[in-house]
């Protein structure tokens, strides 16, 4: 199976194409800090650069895997609507992976005995948080589910983590730019931060595709971001007929 994986939760567009033999290539554009991110305009022609690199055809896809999120709202538009937009005209199947387990699962990789706590920076003072372990048969098992949370409430989701694993391990670990940016928490939370370097700080599409590879094909209008909170443009909609309704 040829699969073309793509994630565009963060800033950063990272894309990667699997082949049938699990040969993975791919490509990553990381915008500098306060740069906007260039989703829109690189996507595509980052894809089309590594299936021409790959020798294949947008033809010969299989399946195209898209992160879902949750991640900033305009990021993931734009990535489902590609991929809905791909899929439906090369025919292809479709199938969405969630962000943060793909996070957790380059994590886990590196270090199948550690529980992973993935956090991306969700804005607005808070961060989207799962975590996850290698469980049965080498599987990954989902600990605590993705949910978003005020930095303060990061404890909250390793606890319920702790209890669904049901004993004590000798390693947690956080993972994410949200781990970097709330890790003065996550400390007082008594879970360790990956060094600043680490590379597995960012959602790598070659995990995309290889969850991708075992996701369920559902229908293409099922295929939709994974917000876990209200969109900015509806809060800031309904701030202003709140504040209508008072004027009158």
């Amino acid at each position: 199976m040829i699969v073309l994986g793509f994630d565009t939760s963060t800033p950063a567009t990272a894309v990667a194409v699997r082949l049938s033999d699990g040969t993975v290539t791919q490509m990553r554009d990381d915008p500098p800090a306060g740069a906007h991110p260039g989703h829109a305009t690189r996507l595509l022609d980052m894809a089309n650069e590594l299936l021409r690199g790959a020798g294949v055809a947008w033809k010969q896809l299989d399946r195209i895997a898209v992160g879902l999120g949750p991640g900033t709202f305009t990021g993931l538009r734009v990535g489902v609507a590609t991929a809905r937009g791909l899929a439906q005209s090369l025919d292809v199947e479709l199938v969405g992976v969630s962000s943060l387990q793909a996070l957790a699962a380059g994590a886990l990789n590196a270090d199948a005995e550690s529980v992973v706590l993935a956090v991306i920076d969700a804005r607005r003072g808070e961060a989207f948080a799962a975590a996850y372990a290698t469980g049965d048969h080498g599987f990954m098992h989902e600990l605590a589910s993705p949910r978003a949370v005020p930095p303060e409430e990061l404890a909250g989701v390793l606890a319920e983590a702790r209890q669904a694993i049901g004993s004590e391990r000798p390693r947690w670990l956080a993972f994410g730019d949200g781990a970097l940016r709330f890790h003065s928490e996550l400390h007082d939370a008594g879970i360790a931060t990956a060094p600043v370097n680490s590379p597995l700080h960012r959602v790598s599409a070659a995990y995309v595709c290889e969850l991708g590879m075992s996701a369920p094909v559902i229908g293409l209008q099922q295929i939709v971001p994974d917000y876990r909170r209200r969109p900015d443009a509806e809060l800031a909609l309904e701030g202003v007929g709140t504040a209508k309704s008072v004027l009158r």
